[in-house]
C-alpha cells in the first residue's frame, strides 16, 4: 500500500505513521499537517521532547501530560507511604502509650 502525507498509515490503537521529516541546518522539523490535525496540535501548543538513546525522540503535548497527571500527586503520596513502610498507628489497648 502506497503511503503519502495525505494518506497516513494507522496501526493498532489509532497509532499513525505520517512519513518522514528532515532536520534543517538549524535543527528544525515540520510536523506533517495530517499529524497536526489528527492529534489536535495547533500553533502555540507546547510539546515536550523526550529522548531514548536506542529508540530516538518522542513528542508529547504538555496539556495531555498535565491532564493525565491530575490527581497523580495524591496517588504518589499514598504509594510512597506504603513503599517506605511508614509505621502504622498502634491499635487502642495494645499496651502502647
Amino acid at each position: 500500500m502506497a503511503h503519502d502525507e495525505d494518506n497516513p498509515f494507522y496501526g493498532p490503537g489509532g497509532r499513525g505513521f505520517y512519513g518522514a521529516v528532515t532536520v534543517s541546518s538549524r535543527g528544525q522539523i515540520v510536523l506533517p499537517a495530517q499529524a497536526r490535525r489528527d492529534l489536535g496540535i495547533e500553533a502555540g501548543n507546547k510539546l515536550l521532547v523526550l529522548g531514548d538513546p536506542e529508540q530516538g525522540l518522542a513528542l508529547l503535548k504538555i496539556d495531555s501530560l498535565m491532564h493525565n497527571l491530575r490527581g497523580s500527586s495524591v496517588l504518589l503520596e499514598q504509594i510512597q507511604k506504603h513503599a517506605v513502610g511508614e509505621p502504622e498507628a498502634p491499635e487502642p489497648g495494645d499496651g502502647h502509650p
